[in-house]
């Protein structure tokens, strides 16, 4: 295979082609490299750029420029399968890039654009792209690091470029979960010493200890990769080891009324069914039923007793005795933070969520965040508003606060079970990619 790389500044490849596994790579004719230097293909004194049409800022390459250097690439080395780096492309993963290597294995010619300045003309790609990359939501001041990337990312997955195919299909994010830690010698080093586990030359316990390693520093710092892949049941009950318990609390009092006071809103048997239910399918430990009004608290116990009870509701329907176990009532949030805390033996991180965006609220957070509340290493717990949402001396209480819940419309009054479900979903359950 050749590589053909259309870029203003050759020179920057020649050290990074002549280093490590990309030099034995071309030693052993793997793979060889041509440079192509954009300014060979305008006359001298020429500008191989342009401003963009629109009044915008900013200069574009020349889509006839790009047009000779690829006729005299393809002079040399044939047909080429050609990839343009662009912050508008699909974003390199490790899931595509084994796609894109799938479709470029069989290739003799390859060519990259390594783009500067505001980028290419957009023709330029509609005409010759076969792929478009971006290496991620960030813009740097050319394509020429992201070209290197994509090189070192792809080329990994050639045959005899990396000496073992185990480092290859191991490696962190070629599977569900990233690498365990690794150590070597001295044993003691600034007083930070070797697991014993790993000198002790079980080969089982340190098995063990690497699986479990791996998981949890998976689960704590890339929770978002890990839920993109397919697990088998035994990685997702290891992987739920190591998320923090989750409870919910569904708030009934300090609620905001339509007329605007605070006060408390009436329990409805629906919203306890459907949410014990998005409970259990997602692994809330418990959750709590919140008002202090005596007879709502006795007319839901009084269905509580039913469900509750394994030889009647669990007889009727397991199912939902199973999801109805996970219910309690409490009178305030005080209750509901100190029961926490007495399962727990620690106070629970508060997530409050809310269908209002406050912009410049610092304890906002997206659903991508979980690492920030989980480093904190306590339980959390999700606070659901009933009403017209809970009252600022509420919101006062959480850690942080989830972004609402937004749909491409300006409709915006969800009931509180189907926003549970979605906020369940979106904040412990799985994305799965192809």
């Amino acid at each position: 295979m050749n590589v053909s790389i259309l870029t203003l500044f050759p020179e920057l490849y020649q050290p990074f082609l002549q280093t490590s596994l990309l030099k034995r790579a071309q030693e052993k004719k793997l793979v060889s490299f041509s440079l192509h230097n954009m300014f060979d293909y305008v006359e001298p004194k020429q500008r191989i750029d342009a401003p963009t049409f629109g009044h915008s800022s900013g200069m574009l390459i020349r889509p006839d420029v790009i047009e000779q250097g690829i006729d005299e690439a393809e002079k040399q080395f044939g047909k080429s399968f050609k990839i343009f780096l662009s912050p508008q492309g699909s974003k390199l993963t490790q899931h595509s890039a084994q796609e894109l290597w799938h479709k470029v294995a069989s290739q003799k010619h390859v060519m990259l654009f390594a783009s500067r300045y505001e980028g290419i003309d957009a023709r330029v790609e509609q005409e010759y792209a076969d792929e478009i990359i971006s290496v991620g939501d960030f813009v740097v001041m050319g394509g020429d690091i992201p070209a290197m990337l994509l090189l070192e990312c792809l080329l990994r997955y050639m045959p005899g470029v990396v000496g073992k195919e185990e480092s290859v299909t191991l490696d962190s994010f070629s599977g569900a979960f990233v690498d365990h830690p690794e150590y070597t010698k001295p044993v003691e080093w600034k007083g930070r010493v070797v697991p014993e586990v790993l000198r002790s030359g079980n080969h089982g316990a340190i098995a063990k200890w690497r699986q479990e390693k791996s998981v949890e520093l998976t689960v704590k710092k890339h929770f978002d990769w890990m839920r993109s892949c397919l697990l088998t049941s035994e990685q997702r009950d290891l992987a739920s080891r190591y998320i923090p318990s989750h409870y919910v609390a569904l708030m009934h009092t300090g609620i905001v009324l339509k007329d605007g006071r605070i006060g408390t809103t009436s329990i409805t048997s629906i919203d306890v069914h459907d949410i014990a239910r998005s409970s259990a399918t997602y692994n809330l430990k418990h959750y709590f039923l919140v008002s202090p009004l005596v007879d709502q608290k006795k007319m839901i116990q009084d269905l509580l007793d039913f469900w509750q009870e394994k030889e009647v509701g669990g007889e009727y329907n397991s199912d939902r005795h199973e999801a109805m176990n996970r219910v309690i009532m409490a009178d305030g949030l005080a209750d509901v933070i100190a029961a926490i805390e007495k399962k727990e033996g620690k106070k629970p991180v508060i997530l409050g969520t809310s269908a209002k965006f406050a912009p410049g609220e610092p304890r906002m957070i997206s659903y991508h965040d979980q690492e920030k509340v989980w480093s904190h290493d306590r339980p959390v717990l999700i606070l659901l508003g009933t009403g017209h949402g809970m009252a600022e001396q509420l919101m006062k209480q959480c850690d942080f606060i989830l972004q609402p819940i937004q749909g491409f419309s300006r409709f915006n009054h969800l009931s509180v079970r189907s926003a549970a479900a979605i906020i369940f979903d979106k904040w412990l359950g799985f994305a799965l990619q192809k």
